[in-house]
């Protein structure tokens, strides 16, 4: 067996080489490795990554920019995607056959994206059409897997960013007279109360017990909510708000639309991290705030930011776990196993499943 057999058949687990190295050993073989690529190497990094691994990112963003950026970069030949698996899939899905997607760590997976399979999905679909008739359009937040996206692109509907979350919604709903969003229910029902769509107009689907939950009349539903969540906004409560305003009763308390509702409806803002990251940057020196997002996000801007006053809105809050398991030495793994010439940790998604997820997309991209 030679070399590059012997990568492929490694298993995920890290080898002991990369645990035993220094962070300076680390840091070099990545300046190493990335001098001797050059162009054919791009390394997108997202902005909830650990700092030992965004210093060596070629762009930062959100996942849908950062797979959008991949796609456009015809020169690099390798991705290497700082982020989780739905995201690695994503850029994988907008590139070319000739360019090739890693993750650093296949372990590295989203709570929120694991919160609706293609089983229940489809088991839910039938039933809510039962139910319904042709009357739902789908939608899915780009924070799902590959196979989620298909089944939308299948069934005439789109992704969403938290960004566009509003448009999209307002679209789906001309089409049809009602929507399926997944699997972020928070995210969905502040988009849709946004919009004017009432609570009563909205139901839950439990994808656990195969029923739809709602408190309403079930003909005058608009909005069927996925039962799933992202762990780590879920986190961010009104206790943390009752804490800061009585703590700090002029700091202004900006959240991501991944927390729940109430937390959202007694927050100053809300809206996508490039939106809290621009609101922050764009604030009076002097300003304070309290921040409801990822930890490692909120560390960052309070160290790009020094003239202000910034903390997390939940002390306690720790880093989105799945996303710190790319760290220094999977980031080194993976970039000297390409350097080899091996696939250890490619990313690739099924062509059909791909061409059906790539209309959602492009629906979302048509209309944004």
């Amino acid at each position: 067996m030679n070399m590059l057999d012997l990568l492929d058949s490694r298993p995920i687990n890290l080898p002991e080489k990369y645990r035993n190295m220094t962070t300076e050993e680390l840091e070099e073989r990545v300046r190493e490795i990335k001098g001797k690529l050059g162009k054919k190497l791009f390394i997108p990094g997202h902005h909830y990554q650990k700092d030992e691994v965004i210093q060596f990112a070629d762009a930062t963003g959100d996942s849908l920019k950062l797979a959008q950026l991949s796609a456009e970069n015809k020169d690099a030949e390798h991705v290497v995607f700082c982020g989780v698996h739905f995201m690695a899939e994503t850029a994988d899905i907008l590139t070319t056959k000739e360019q090739k997607v890693y993750l650093p760590d296949m372990r590295a997976g989203c709570s929120m994206a694991d919160m609706a399979d293609i089983f229940q999905t489809e088991r839910a679909w039938n039933k809510l059409t039962e139910l319904f008739g042709d009357t739902i359009l789908p939608l899915t937040y780009v924070n799902s897997t590959a196979e989620i996206k298909s089944f939308v692109g299948k069934h005439g509907g789109a992704t969403v960013t938290s960004s566009n979350a509003e448009k999209m919604v307002r679209w789906a709903l001309e089409k049809k007279e009602r929507l399926l969003f997944l699997p972020d229910q928070h995210l969905g029902r502040n988009t849709a109360y946004n919009i004017g769509i009432d609570l009563d107009e909205m139901a839950v689907w439990n994808p656990i017990s195969n029923e739809l939950e709602f408190s309403g009349l079930i003909e005058e539903v608009k909005v069927i909510l996925w039962k799933g969540h992202c762990s780590v906004h879920e986190n961010f409560t009104v206790e943390n708000i009752r804490q800061v305003r009585e703590t700090y009763p002029d700091m202004k308390i900006i959240v991501h639309p991944e927390c729940r509702r109430e937390v959202v409806a007694l927050s100053d803002m809300a809206g996508s991290t490039n939106y809290i990251i621009d609101a922050i940057y764009s604030s009076p020196s002097g300003s304070s705030w309290a921040v409801g997002t990822e930890m490692n996000l909120v560390n960052r801007i309070i160290q790009e930011h020094p003239d202000k006053q910034i903390i997390s809105l939940n002390p306690h809050m720790c880093p989105c776990l799945t996303m710190n398991r790319i760290d220094l030495p999977h980031l080194v793994w993976c970039l000297e196993a390409i350097e080899l010439g091996s696939s250890h940790n490619r990313i690739e998604v099924d062509g059909h499943i791909a061409d059906n997820a790539k209309k959602a997309l492009n629906r979302m991209l048509e209309l944004s």
